[in-house]
């Protein structure tokens, strides 16, 4: 019988040293977050929990890339 991840994905949690993050997945093993200053990290779940807290803050809006548009190809000049 499998038993239930501590932390469901979505989560908010706080790490003493990476600050506030996102829970991206959870495993009986594994924990992998993203803070909003450090980016993604992968942790041992088994080390890692005591140091985790629950947050209950609002998850932070993703910030989008803004896209360039493609630049057109000059037309080709005709051949004399």
């Amino acid at each position: 019988m499998a038993s239930k991840a501590p932390f469901a994905t979505g989560a908010q949690v706080e790490h003493p040293k990476f600050g506030l993050g996102s829970v991206l997945s959870c495993t009986d093993e594994h924990i992998t977050i993203k803070f909003d200053d450090h980016g993604e990290k992968k942790f041992v779940l088994s080390i890692v929990l005591p140091n985790l807290k629950k947050s209950d803050r609002q998850p932070p809006v993703e910030k989008r890339r803004a896209t360039r548009k493609k630049a057109t190809p000059a037309p080709a000049a005709p051949a004399t």
